[in-house]
């Protein structure tokens, strides 16, 4: 297992700087997620680390040492790819034994490290095999295989489950979950699907144009999210937002919403009276009733998902959106009242996006 350590990295294309000055610390053992939107950079700090990309300025250290100028396998870190990259003429046991044999590792050892990692990861009944005849989820796990037989400090992962459909993504994650659970070897793992990395990880990065937003555990990201980008981004369903002006008569914080309600205002929420904000509400706390903040609309769009439906809301000169239990059963065009707690209330400055 190994630290790892970001200082003022930086990487331009060109005269296109895509990372900006990032300063990051994954602990010993650690499963640290990067997620953001396509563009931000999360992949390319991935080929950073992995030493598949030059840094154009700062230090990454594994360990303590700076690896700047390090091979890959210098490093000693393995990468399991969105791709499977396996050699299709190999047997299972063959491209997990690849790079072993490559480093010159003696045969008792190769089989005895294939061994358990086949066992580990429920391919034992596979070795024989070669990757056309595998499915998507078992041709992954031999991706994961070929790493965990290396015994590397760091595994990272470059959305390794988005070539995969959504019954073997669930399966997977599992695989992965259960697999740094047995090796505890420090992961570094990128995926844009925040459900991923809020069930995976240990803490999340959140990226925006090469910047960090902001690191922290899943459900602290959750339910204290720094910004309107990191709101909007953790949490699925997505949170809704709505325009307010916030007001403060009395010592009571209050917003006014765009046609007039009045929202009451958590007492920890540092507003002044006037400011411009954005009243955040998370889908699940929107309740069908009045006990709480009630705001009253009619019903857009209703979506039944199973155990749960989305309906989305007309109302406050916005639209908002629920996530209700099927139980309840809405039609579109029906007037409904609903209501949030005060405590799911979440307050942003509108010209910052900051939380306040």
């Amino acid at each position: 297992m190994a630290t790892v350590e970001l200082r003022d990295v930086k990487k331009s294309f060109g005269s296109v700087e895509i990372i900006h000055g990032l300063n990051l610390d994954v602990k010993d053992g650690e499963f640290l997620a990067l997620v953001g939107p396509s563009g931000c950079g999360k992949s390319t700090l991935l080929r950073m680390l992995a030493g598949l990309e030059e840094v154009t300025e700062g230090d990454i250290r594994i360990d303590g040492r700076t690896v700047n100028s390090l091979t890959p396998r210098e490093r000693n870190v393995a990468m399991v790819f969105q791709s499977y990259a396996l050699y299709p003429h190999m047997s299972v046991a063959q491209n997990m034994a690849f790079n072993l044999k490559l480093a010159r590792k003696p045969k008792a050892e190769i089989k005895a490290r294939v061994d358990e990692a086949a066992k580990m990861l429920g391919l034992e009944d596979l070795l024989d095999r070669r990757p056309s005849q595998l499915s998507g989820g078992q041709r992954q796990r031999v991706a994961m295989g070929r790493a965990v037989v290396r015994n590397p400090a760091i595994f990272l992962f470059d959305e390794p489950l988005s070539n995969l459909d959504a019954k073997l993504r669930v399966q997977m994650r599992a695989e992965i979950k259960k697999l740094h659970q047995r090796v505890r070897t420090t992961s570094v793992y990128v995926t844009h699907d925040q459900i991923e990395a809020m069930t995976l990880a240990d803490r999340i990065v959140v990226l925006n144009q090469g910047h960090i937003e902001q690191v922290g555990r899943p459900l602290e990201l959750y339910r204290h999210p720094a910004n309107l980008f990191v709101a909007g981004f953790i949490g699925s369903p997505a949170m809704n937002f709505l325009d307010a002006t916030v007001s403060n008569k009395d010592g009571e914080l209050r917003a006014a919403l765009r046609d007039g309600t009045q929202v009451s205002l958590p007492e920890n929420t540092a507003a002044r009276d006037g400011q411009a904000a954005v009243i955040g509400i998370r889908p699940e706390h929107v309740v069908i009733g009045s006990d709480g903040i009630s705001l009253k609309g009619m019903t857009e769009i209703v979506e039944p998902t199973g155990a749960q439906t989305h309906v989305t809301i007309g109302c406050a000169g916005q639209s908002v959106l629920a996530v209700i239990d099927s139980a309840t059963e809405l039609q579109m065009g029906e007037a409904v009242e609903v209501s949030v707690a005060p405590q799911y209330i979440h307050v942003f400055d509108k010209a910052s996006g900051e939380r306040i």
